[in-house]
């Protein structure tokens, strides 16, 4: 995990020059794992992001923006009750652990002054967000709750008393000398990243790793500069916060030269938000659309396979006109059929030189009933062909109906999920849940909203109700619409006129990163007015026709379409 003990530190060092004696006046729980809270601190506010998830663990300022709920879940009421108007007196460290305490100030019922701690536990799957009353030493909530069958050694629920975790038993490297870790090290079995990181308190493998390869052979002497050094660093707060690509995108506030840093920060929270931007979201996202997404996929699958069947049909079906020819020269040659045959020869009257032809026959049945046979066999493949045509359009239409969702999936908030949930209810795959309370009014969608370099304002449909209500009801008939060609996307809008080729880019670059091609480069992008734009009766939601259109090519870029979406 790249967000170790010595980056806590780092975290901890800088959030207590910023937040020292800070405010807290908002608290916010967008959700499960995300606790948000604004601070005011040196006239200046700050979003104080803490997050236990199980992969994306940590705390940190934030810019990112979260989606709350309408109605504030237990713990955050209970934060709001304690915390609301406090202050921040210190933001601590144990040791050089991944435990962090913040000691807040506030006032009890009575307007007494009190003492509460917020425990900040990063520990992957185990980690915790917990109150607690400074005097008292109890639990007076938690994140996650912790019960005795859960873990004997440790409760973690409200009333109980706060335990910090278990002891790892490792060594803090600003309590000891480079030459006493060395000590400990045994050179001969080798695996020198993992001795010290199991010796040392609060490292990653990221960090051990870096260190070794420092030294490479080196002999003791070269081990103890390296740890001199590093612990050096650590004491003086000598970090250099940056991003690196290779050979997975990590992140760390140690300066590494060797490394091929993709990018270099002056301040600890902003590289942690820049890196961590997004990925809790999307991951949030996928687990919440994982039912939904095997179900579209399925469905997808399934009809791609009767696609293939329907196809070899039709390919059975172009030789109907070869079973009638087999039945008229049957007719013809009755005479030639002799009882309980099995094939019989005759003349190819169709045939420019005439050659003979082999039929197979039923023995069991008499020349005119395989005639017949022939003639049954002619008439329903002729019929199924008709018939499998209709069911290849309608198949097709189905597979890139399908493909569709997949796609606004992909770039899916929590919201649009639950749009597509509901569309799909609409339209008859999935069965609407029953429940006993009153129907909510539904809701109009919402299209996400950016703005052009020019100021003006361009609407993204990420899934299928957006898509229409955005085109169909928002759209002036001489607005801008954009699709990319021929590539399952969203539609976009350009809520102008006579947009400036600035404008038309930019719309184009949102157009190709909300598709199937967000990975491509030179993505071809249709656009048009929206009275060229028409809906077919009876087409699925999010399908649309249209004309008069013109074609540029552009390549998505994430970056661009944050600026837009910031301006």
């Amino acid at each position: 995990m790249p967000f170790d003990g010595i980056v806590t530190r780092a975290v901890t060092e800088e959030l207590s020059s910023k937040l020292k004696q800070g405010k807290i006046n908002k608290i916010y729980q967008p959700s499960e794992t995300e606790i948000v809270m604004t601070v005011r601190s040196q006239s200046v506010n700050h979003t104080l992001l803490f997050s236990v998830h199980p992969t994306y663990a940590r705390f940190h300022i934030t810019n990112d923006s979260y989606t709350n709920p309408k109605e504030p879940p237990k713990f955050c009421m209970i934060l709001r009750k304690h915390l609301a108007g406090s202050v921040i007196e210190r933001i601590e460290q144990k040791g050089m652990e991944r435990i962090v305490t913040f000691t807040i100030r506030t006032r009890n019922e009575i307007g007494d002054i009190s003492y509460k701690q917020l425990m900040i536990e990063l520990m992957g799957k185990h980690s915790n967000f917990i109150l607690v009353d400074q005097e008292k030493g109890h639990i007076i909530d938690s994140l996650k709750h912790v019960s005795l069958s859960q873990n004997r050694h440790r409760i973690i629920q409200p009333g109980q008393t706060y335990q910090l975790p278990p002891d790892q038993n490792k060594t803090s490297i600003l309590d000891i000398d480079s030459a006493s870790i060395v000590k400990k090290l045994d050179f001969n079995a080798g695996k020198m990243d993992k001795q010290l990181l199991g010796l040392l308190e609060g490292f990653s493998p990221f960090v051990t790793q870096r260190m070794i390869q420092r030294v490479r052979l080196g002999s003791n002497q070269d081990y103890e500069e390296m740890l001199s050094l590093v612990q050096k660093q650590i004491q003086e707060n000598d970090y250099r916060p940056a991003i690196y690509q290779e050979p997975k995108e990590e992140f760390h506030v140690l300066p590494f030269p060797e490394e091929e840093e993709n990018t270099v920060f002056d301040e600890v929270n902003p590289m942690l938000d820049a890196f961590y931007s997004g990925k809790a979201e999307r991951d949030r996202v996928k687990q919440q659309a994982k039912d939904l997404y095997r179900f579209i996929k399925n469905e997808q699958d399934k009809n791609v396979r009767k696609l293939k069947k329907h196809r070899q049909t039709v390919e059975k079906a172009e030789r109907a006109d070869y079973y009638q020819k087999m039945g008229e020269l049957l007719t013809a040659h009755m005479h030639l059929v002799q009882p309980n045959q099995k094939e019989v020869s005759v003349i190819d009257y169709y045939d420019p030189d005439q050659k003979e032809m082999t039929i197979p026959l039923n023995p069991h049945k008499s020349p005119s009933a395989n005639a017949q046979n022939y003639f049954k066999t002619y008439q329903k493949l002729k019929n199924s062909r008709k018939m499998m045509e209709s069911e290849i359009k309608r198949t097709n239409e189905e597979v890139d109906y399908f493909d569709q969702l997949l796609q606004q999936l992909d770039v899916a908030s929590t919201d649009d999920i639950e749009e597509i949930r509901e569309e799909l209810r609409e339209e008859g795959y999935l069965r609407r849940q029953r429940t006993s309370k009153k129907t909510k009014k539904p809701q109009k969608p919402e299209p996400e909203t950016y703005q052009s370099s020019d100021g003006i304002t361009i609407l993204v449909g990420k899934n299928n109700k957006q898509n229409e209500y955005a085109t169909m009801r928002i759209a002036h008939r001489d607005d801008v619409w954009l699709h990319t060609k021929d590539i399952p996307g969203s539609h976009v809008i350009i809520r102008d006129r006579e947009p400036s080729e600035k404008t038309l880019e930019e719309a184009a670059i949102l157009a190709a990163y909300y598709s199937k091609s967000q990975q491509s480069s030179s993505v071809p992008v249709d656009y048009t007015r929206i009275r060229h734009v028409k809906k077919p009766n009876g087409a699925k939601p999010g399908y649309v026709t249209y004309d008069n259109q013109k074609t540029l090519f552009v390549t998505p870029v994430k970056e661009i379409v944050d600026q837009l979406k910031t301006t």
